[in-house]
């Protein structure tokens, strides 16, 4: 592991953190009724995780691309999971906004929107060799994945009364 700035990491971030900022304006129909109800050990495994990531992928170098090797597979699936991502964005915007937009599956992958970035981190870790930042994704899917399912959970339950 090398300490240096990760220009890939900072495009991750972007990726991650702009169509979040367009969430902000555009939050789903009832989202702060139950962003209330949200389990507070996963809302903290969720916050560490996102601070985690977020500093590990930029002060790492290891994420840059090295020249070529088999190891860029493991790039490119992070990327791949990136525009999924960022598709999937695409199609919540364009939708009536609601809570089952919102968690709702992007081509079979559930809760697509807190999975696919997760998911992502875990693939750019492998790709730089880096345990800290794989540790990281764990605990940032653990809280942020584990938040969506018992969202996505609570309107499954609201829609069967």
């Amino acid at each position: 592991m090398h300490f240096g700035f990760s220009y890939i990491g900072l495009i991750f971030l972007l990726m991650l953190f702009i169509p979040n900022f367009f969430w902000t304006k555009n939050k789903p129909k009832d989202y702060d009724e139950y962003a209330k109800c949200e389990n507070k050990v996963l809302l903290i495994l969720e916050r560490i995780g996102e601070v985690a990531v977020s500093c590990l992928i930029l002060i790492f170098s290891d994420f840059n691309p090295q020249g070529l090797s088999i190891w860029l597979l493991w790039l490119f699936a992070s990327f791949g999971c990136m525009i999924l991502y960022e598709l999937y964005w695409i199609r919540y915007f364009r939708s009536e906004k609601t809570m089952k937009d919102f968690y709702s599956s992007y081509l079979g992958i559930p809760v697509a929107g807190a999975t696919l970035p997760v998911l992502s981190v875990l693939f750019i870790a492998v790709y730089g060799k880096n345990p800290f930042l794989f540790a990281a994704g764990i605990i940032l899917g653990i809280g942020h994945i584990g938040i969506h399912l018992m969202h996505k959970k609570e309107i499954t339950s609201r829609e069967k009364r």
